[in-house]
């Protein structure tokens, strides 16, 4: 049996610390403000910095990334609703403190939203068994797709089943259920899989990274498996939560490249720096700042109701992009900065440029700029 991490006694100590971290962790935007309700209040708050906390000391452990899960949906905004920017803030600071942890929150919490956004369109299908296995289970999404491998689904008497094979499906061998992609005769589906349920078959063995060590994205073999529809097919890809739950990610993708800068920052604070190091540090907080306003505004843009449709996917590309060029870059001054040592005998540090090295791949680099061209020449008029 597996011991709950329970946030809850951090509400103690709230006084002294919240679920908001400083500096460019901070997505709020002079004169922003936030419609949300609930996941406002200061207990919803505290057990927010609890998460946090426990985050801190993770040092890439996924039994503790699967319960800060389980102890985030509930403590979450969802985005759309007004509290879009706590909620990367949220991500960004599991981020900052473990990758691994932010990893698996990051897709537990955006299969709840796409639950909830199929729940708001009546898209869910057997609504009961899927909301009584929210408050408790951890999920994750598995929409990857793969060259040679795939998922089917068909409808049989005793309802949908899934089998094949899904590539990229990150913890599957800890969590309890996933949202998972597969092909029907009327197009791509999205399903809620029990991943306890017999036929589902993970393949951790296939897992060589040396970055996201613990959370092993292998993949995972289906045979005859029951699957709840979530929406009808190609909903999945059209809905507008799809834009946002890539800008999630990519929240995650800029704490990861903050928790890397503090390293140079520390080095900095504790050894008079020359001048190369200097400009090392002015550049990485150039690019973290850029980034972090960029988020801060696509925030804003998906609770105002902005960021919809074709808009919606030019900003999460945008965004995305922006996070990207922002690793890319923080990764290339700590390494100049810093020399080898710290990747050599600093654990944390290692682990961390690992893991972010291969988190921040999930940006098709230069297939994603194409598909940003292609949309913004969708566009009726010139975009800037």
């Amino acid at each position: 049996m597996t011991t709950r991490l329970d946030p809850r006694p951090s509400v103690q100590d709230a006084g002294t610390t919240t679920a908001r971290l400083p500096g460019a962790l901070d997505l709020d935007l002079p004169g922003g403000g936030t419609g949300e309700s609930g996941e406002t209040s200061p207990t919803a708050t505290a057990e927010r910095a609890g998460l946090l906390r426990i985050a801190q000391g993770a040092a890439g452990s996924l039994a503790v990334a699967i319960e800060v899960a389980r102890g985030a949906g509930a403590r979450v905004p969802l985005p759309g609703g007004g509290g879009t920017a706590r909620r990367w803030e949220f991500l960004a600071g599991l981020a900052a403190a473990d990758l691994s942890v932010a990893k698996v929150v990051e897709a537990h919490l955006d299969a709840l939203a796409i639950l909830a956004e199929a729940r708001a369109s009546g898209w869910l299908g057997d609504e009961a068994a899927v909301t009584s296995a929210v408050g408790a289970d951890a999920w994750g999404v598995f929409a990857a797709e793969g060259r040679g491998v795939s998922a089917h689904a068909a409808w049989t008497a005793d309802g949908w089943r899934l089998s094949g094979i899904k590539p990229w499906c990150s913890a599957a061998a800890a969590l309890d259920r996933a949202l998972v992609t597969a092909r029907t005769p009327s197009g791509p589906g999205l399903f809620a899989v029990d991943l306890q349920a017999e036929g589902v078959v993970a393949q951790p063995d296939a897992w060589y990274a040396r970055g996201l060590v613990e959370v092993g994205s292998g993949p995972v073999e289906l045979h005859d498996v029951p699957g709840i529809p979530v929406g009808e097919p190609g909903w999945y890809v059209q809905r507008d939560g799809m834009a946002w739950g890539g800008m999630g990610v990519a929240a995650c993708w800029f704490g990861g490249a903050v928790g890397v800068a503090r390293r140079l920052w520390q080095a900095a604070a504790e050894r008079a720096p020359d001048d190369v190091a200097l400009m090392h540090l002015a550049a990485v907080d150039a690019a973290l700042d850029l980034t972090r306003t960029r988020l801060a505004v696509a925030a804003a843009q998906v609770d105002a109701g902005t960021a919809t449709r074709l808009p919606g996917r030019l900003v999460a590309q945008r965004v995305r992009a922006a996070s990207a060029r922002c690793v890319d870059e923080v990764l290339t001054r700590v390494g100049h900065g810093l020399g080898p040592g710290p990747l050599a005998l600093d654990e944390e540090h290692a682990r961390r440029v690992a893991d972010l090295q291969l988190y921040v791949r999930q940006h098709h680099a230069e297939r994603d700029e194409v598909a940003t061209g292609r949309l913004l020449l969708e566009l009726d008029g010139a975009p800037w």
